[in-house]
């Protein structure tokens, strides 16, 4: 259950098992000079099943939407055997209710995917890779928007790094550098891709130009190795994170607009409220999605860490439902975070979900636990 069935080089489409490993699809897409959109840091180990349950995200979101906008069409075993086959590549098809999107994001709790139709574009002839620094987030959210205008949608990923994430990930990794001459309270890792004649670099540079008032320093990649390490910088940030054991991490959205009030405020109220927790915040400009994480004390036991990530989920949330956020943006609801959910959930979604749940698996066989309980 984990083979490439077909690859569409005209009609830009891949037909993939649900066990097939993220990495093996993009690497079976690119050698057919294909694309297939799906990034982030664990690709090399998850599998299309576990993408399309989650609907999952990652770092190109703001170009190519989430694993949501990229399905075409599904193979899922239905909980009383039954295979349903919408296992098509078709563009267009408004026969009725569009099934597939049913079974994504529903954590298994409607069905198990066996087979999905993705997605796929042209592989970018070229990519330009830059980070810059910025005095605030107010400047960086003032950069995105005019690199949206610029750039429009040749801009593939803009992320935005809050110094101290930096600094965890320079003190765990010494053999990195820190990325500009001098350090900057916020970066932006930003990334451009094209397939053609445009000239990607001059488009690049006149962006950075134009918001020349707003950056503090900035480099953009000539190698593929810069381009490497730029992005390492983001990743080890990450790993990072864990390497004094267990921290608090969260997942949420605010609008786009907001994140500069949503940071500032949460930010400031975890310094009052948990001093003694480093908050690390990082996140994806384009499409909303924060990871604002709280990584306690080295030396503090289970207990003391339990303490403080109930504390930090019920500050930080409580922020997020303050500025008409979610408490999941990509990751899902899974069980650690089913009781916020239910706390927030209107009682008319809550009903249509139990409807949908008790239609296609009345037994309740499937993924129980998860999301909400019938």
């Amino acid at each position: 259950m984990s083979a490439v069935r077909s690859i569409d080089t005209v009609g830009f489409a891949m037909v993939v098992e649900a066990g097939c490993v993220l990495e093996t699809a993009k690497q079976a897409a690119e050698a057919q000079d294909c694309l297939l959109p799906i990034t982030f840091g664990s690709q090399g180990s998850c599998r299309i099943v576990g993408n399309v349950s989650t609907n999952a995200g990652g770092f190109n979101v703001l170009r190519y939407g989430m694993t949501r906008d990229l399905v075409l069409g599904l193979e899922v075993v239905l909980p009383d055997g039954r295979i349903w086959n919408g296992l098509r590549t078709l563009r267009k098809d408004n026969r009725g209710y569009d099934l597939k999107q049913l079974f994504i994001g529903a954590e298994g709790t409607l069905g198990i995917v066996t087979a999905a139709a993705l997605k796929l574009f042209p592989k970018p002839t070229q990519v330009e890779t830059a980070m810059v620094g910025l005095r605030s987030v107010e400047d960086a959210m003032a950069f995105y928007a005019r690199a949206r205008r610029s750039c429009s949608d040749l801009l593939s990923a803009f992320e935005i790094i809050l110094r101290p994430g930096l600094e965890l990930a320079l003190s765990a990794h010494p053999e990195l550098s820190d990325p500009l001459e001098s350090p900057c309270p916020v970066y932006i890792l930003m990334e451009l891709a094209a397939v053609g004649r445009v000239d990607l670099r001059a488009l690049l540079e006149a962006c950075l130009e134009d918001v020349g008032e707003l950056l503090l320093d900035g480099t953009i990649a000539t190698s593929r190795a810069q381009t490497n390490r730029l992005w390492f910088c983001r990743e080890a940030m990450v790993e990072a994170q864990s390497r004094g054991g267990a921290y608090y991490r969260t997942d949420v959205s605010v609008p786009i607009h907001a994140i500069p009030a949503f940071l500032e405020e949460t930010l400031a109220s975890l310094a009052v409220s948990l001093p003694v927790g480093r908050p690390v915040a990082y996140g994806h400009v384009g499409d909303g999605n924060i990871h604002l994480n709280v990584v306690p004390p080295a030396d503090w036991s289970m207990d003391q860490r339990k303490a403080l990530f109930g504390k930090a989920e019920q500050l930080i949330f409580a922020m997020v439902d303050r500025f008409g956020g979610s408490i999941s943006a990509e990751h899902g609801i899974g069980r650690s975070k089913k009781r916020a959910f239910l706390e927030r959930a209107d009682p008319v979604t809550l009903d249509l979900f139990r409807r949908i749940k008790t239609a296609l698996d009345p037994d309740l066989i499937l993924s129980r636990g998860r999301i909400f309980d019938v």
